[in-house]
């Protein structure tokens, strides 16, 4: 049987919607309600409208571990490193699968496919709850024992006689809590996995039936309102763990009494768990329709009235003559080329494996592609590890709350990156851009991209001034961890429960570090006061505050972000050109491997390990870890000016790397024409049109398996 493109051709149970009104008398529709719900879902536009509700909602889902990636660190003790590598392995389950779509193309039936894969995404997501659920409840200091208030005397500085013996930091670590730790830890990686296997069959199943049964005017049109909708899940995600953030991570087993923690307060760990319950039930909701899909409807007929109109408005003379990558010409949806992935689908699975890495060298044998896939490459690590990290990267630079970082990252970042990658598909579609003038846009946006980069290294706040763990040239000489002012307290090596002494700015991380063996609290009309007195470590005796020095520089974090968003926007400039570079710089039967090669590489290349490397790059700041069981666990503080050198050096080197990959094509191109050029005379009179063939000798047949 041919491709379900070549035909209508709908099996006998699906084709009585379709003949409903013949048969009835009066051209009027039959009343069996079976037929019915089959006429409805026999729509594209519905498909279209489905397709779309079900991508937002899995990118949030997906993108919503990057927006709660620091409060997720802060409640089971994981490294940048470790939460870097649970976000990449949303990746490895997807890479994993994602060759093999190749292969089943139309033989399934991909609605139900794609329905049973939303299905798994939704149980993922619960999944990734389930680590709330059988913990235990957090306690934001673990020195102060059960039957008191969790901060109230456990951190005072005590007499040692008259002080309960606090039990060494790993005096709670039997093998049975250290199991339950790398349990807890363990099903989150599984969730992951689970969530990049679910997400394999959604989106290239769900583009390949909308090109398959939709008019080809009006598949370029229903492609780009599914990317339009689909861009704005991650902007979501974020949006939504801003919400749920704010919420204290507890909110279901609240402890007797409420709690003292602000939402400003370092231990302050949000209802993380809460967005993953939303959003898997809104990609459970959006799955339901994909069982009530034909396997192949009838291809659609008519062109669109709202395109038509539209084309005859926007449609200039000049630019109907222009071969354009989302123009299909009448008959050429009927029309397959007998390349290697026509050939791939009268393979068996075996068979397939075994072909496929002779296709893959083969395609890497162009330059153009290989270029510009490396290109891309470094721009999706860059984006990868930004999207990762810089919700913590903001908390810990500009000392503001995770809510707040990802209410400002949702608002402007994502913006900026759909008005980049709008921006650039119209500059290529208006200014009828060839391979060279792609290839010079994207050099031109990668160059402005570093330009507005440069600034970032200078904006950000200095590390505040913490006693014992910090240099301070102006305080005390000679303060220690442990200074002699303390020496009669019985202070916890590895509490957390810090205060602030605002006279000189100085930062103890808990009230026995400062010498305090008192605790006042003053109510305030919204809200109370707690401070700590009798301070022996505090010059002139002053009292302290419950809680992190404030910052003087946080407004910096709206100039800096604007910063940011306004370089992703020019990176993005870069997506729509680069992707006809690499369409129109492989043969034309080799277009559909080609993509699919494409974004292999940028997920083994670079969304598996990006955030690996960036997070390992963070954890090279840090100057206080928490021990968990004599082991490093989550970071306390950092040394601000190398985490904002690291984290922005090293998204500057991918763009870098980007900048040169693109300035190697254009070269590559220029030379192509000069060839080309000198050739003229005695070849063929369009030499424009072999520009980007690698090897313009070669027989047609080396691109067949």
């Amino acid at each position: 049987p041919g491709p379900a493109s070549e035909g209508p051709q709908v099996p006998d149970k699906e084709t009585k919607a379709t003949m409903g009104t013949e048969n009835a008398p009066g051209g009027k529709a039959s009343p069996d309600p079976q037929d019915v719900q089959s006429s409805v879902f026999h729509s594209i536009k519905l498909f279209v409208l489905c397709h779309s509700v079900l991508q937002l909602a899995q990118l949030m889902i997906s993108g919503y571990l990057k927006s709660s990636i620091s409060t997720v660190e802060k409640r089971f003790g994981l490294s940048s490193r470790t939460s870097g590598l649970l976000a990449s392995f949303n990746e490895v389950g997807n890479t994993a699968l994602i060759v093999f779509v190749s292969y089943f193309g139309s033989r399934v039936h991909r609605p139900r496919l794609i329905g049973c894969g939303a299905i798994l995404v939704s149980l993922a997501g619960l999944l990734m709850t389930l680590p709330h659920f059988i913990s235990e409840p957090y306690r934001y200091d673990d020195t102060s024992p059960e039957n008191t208030p969790q901060d109230f005397e456990a951190s005072l500085c005590l007499p040692t006689a008259s002080a309960p013996a606090p039990a060494p930091s790993n005096g709670n670590c039997s093998s049975s809590t250290e199991a339950q730790h790398l349990g807890l830890v363990g099903i989150m990686f599984v969730a992951q996995t689970l969530l990049g296997v679910g997400g394999v069959p959604i989106q290239p199943f769900g583009i390949s039936y909308i090109d398959d049964f939709a008019h080809h005017s009006n598949s370029p049109l229903y492609l780009g309102i599914l990317f339009a909708v689909t861009m704005m899940g991650p902007g979501l995600a974020f949006g939504l763990g801003s919400l749920m953030l704010r919420l204290y991570v507890d909110i279901n087993r609240m402890p007797e009494g409420g709690i003292s923690l602000t939402i400003k307060d370092p231990r302050w760990v949000g209802a993380w768990w809460l967005g993953f319950l939303i959003a898997a039930g809104t990609v459970a909701l959006a799955a339901i329709p994909y069982f009530f899909f034909p396997k192949e409807m009838p291809k659609e007929k008519h062109e669109l009235q709202f395109r038509r109109k539209v084309l005859a408005v926007t449609d200039s003379p000049a630019g109907k003559g222009k071969d354009s990558p989302t123009e299909q010409r009448p008959g050429e949806s009927t029309k397959k080329q007998d390349g290697p992935v026509q050939i791939a689908r009268n393979l068996t699975v075996i068979q397939f494996i075994k072909v496929f890495p002779k296709v893959l060298l083969q395609t890497l044998r162009h330059p153009t592609f290989l270029l510009v896939v490396l290109s891309q490459v470094c721009l999706s690590s860059m984006a990868a590890g930004m999207g990762t990290f810089l919700p913590k990267f903001l908390e810990r630079q500009f000392f503001i709350t995770a809510s707040y970082a990802n209410l400002l990252i949702g608002c402007l970042s994502f913006p900026s990156i759909i008005v980049g990658i709008v921006v650039g598909g119209v500059l290529v579609k208006r200014l009828h851009l060839g391979p060279v003038g792609c290839s010079v846009l994207c050099l031109l946006g990668m160059l402005l991209c570093l330009f507005f980069s440069l600034p970032l290294f200078f904006i950000g706040c200095p590390s505040h001034q913490i006693a014992g763990i910090t240099h301070q040239p102006s305080a005390q000489p000679g303060l220690e961890l442990f200074p002699g002012c303390m020496e009669a307290c019985s202070c916890q090596s590895d509490g957390f429960n810090p205060v602030c002494d605002p006279s000189a700015r100085v930062e103890y991380i808990t009230p026995c570090h400062a010498g305090c063996s008192s605790r006042v609290v003053q109510d305030a009309l919204d809200k109370s006061q707690v401070f700590y007195t009798n301070c022996s470590c505090v010059a002139g005796d002053n009292p302290v505050l419950a809680g992190s020095c404030d910052s003087t520089c946080s407004h910096l974090v709206v100039p800096f972000l604007l910063l940011v968003s306004l370089g992703s926007a020019l990176a993005c400039l870069t997506h729509t050109p680069s992707f006809l570079l690499i369409l129109r710089g492989v043969k034309k039967e080799d277009k559909t491997l080609a993509v699919g090669i494409q974004f292999m590489f940028l997920r083994i290349l670079a969304w598996m390990p990006s955030p690996v490397i960036h997070g390992s790059a963070i954890d090279t700041t840090c100057v206080h870890w928490a021990l968990s069981c004599g082991h490093r666990a989550v970071c306390r503080y950092y040394n601000n000016d190398l985490l904002r050198n690291r984290f922005i050096g090293l998204q500057f080197f991918y763009k870098i790397g980007s900048m040169i990959c693109f300035a190697l094509v254009l070269a590559v191109l220029r030379q192509q024409t000069k060839e080309a050029r000198t050739k003229e005379s005695r070849s063929s009179p369009c030499p424009e049109q072999q520009l980007l063939v690698s090897e313009p000798g070669k027989k047609s047949e080396d691109s067949r398996v």
